[in-house]
């Protein structure tokens, strides 16, 4: 028997690109403040509104959650071809959207992780205080409203993100380009 030992290289486009360590300790911190400040906001909030008002709030913020997982996904698979010659017709927009995808990690990194993941852990600890106050007396009927509660929660969570996942790969370079013109406008209004 011969082994073939071949060696097969991986082009990386980031092999070569800097850690940025400053990026990863200041989202770190960032994320940290604004989950205890929102999570205790949610809490509070949760207490004070009705069982349907904090259901509905709460799939406001799995809605969120989903929303920003797509961006952060179209981000890392937009091209960035097309935008080079749109920028060269001065296409309000394009030269923006080569900054997001030149800064996909950092973008992506935001969207996926500190607001997607952030809206994950608030939703989950919103439901807990809905279930708290379905099960002040626990009984066989609160016990499987809150299993029911919590799974269709789960089920519209991971099947939203299968959905928007699927949309962002699908139209990456379109929802880049959108995320171009709001940041073109932004940077314009600064």
């Amino acid at each position: 028997m011969s082994k073939n030992k071949t060696k097969v290289k991986f082009k990386n486009n980031y092999s070569n690109k800097k850690i940025n360590i400053m990026w990863i300790v200041t989202i770190t911190i960032v994320t940290l403040i604004m989950a205890v400040i929102l999570g205790y906001i949610s809490l509070i909030f949760m207490d004070k509104v009705s069982l349907p008002g904090a259901i509905i709030i709460v799939l406001l913020i799995v809605l969120l959650g989903i929303f920003f997982d797509l961006l952060g996904i179209a981000v890392t698979a937009a091209e960035e071809k097309p935008f080079h010659s749109m920028a060269a017709s001065k296409v309000k927009g394009s030269k923006e959207s080569i900054i997001i995808i030149r800064n996909a990690s950092i973008v992506a990194n935001f969207f996926n992780d500190v607001i997607g993941d952030i809206s994950g852990i608030i939703s989950g600890s919103a439901v807990a205080a809905i279930l708290v106050k379905i099960n002040t007396n626990i009984s066989v009927e609160s016990t499987m409203i809150s299993i029911i509660i919590t799974g269709v929660l789960a089920a519209i969570t991971v099947g939203g993100k299968a959905i928007g996942k699927e949309i962002a790969l699908r139209h990456s370079n379109l929802i880049v380009y959108r995320l171009g013109v709001i940041y073109s406008l932004v940077r314009k209004n600064k």
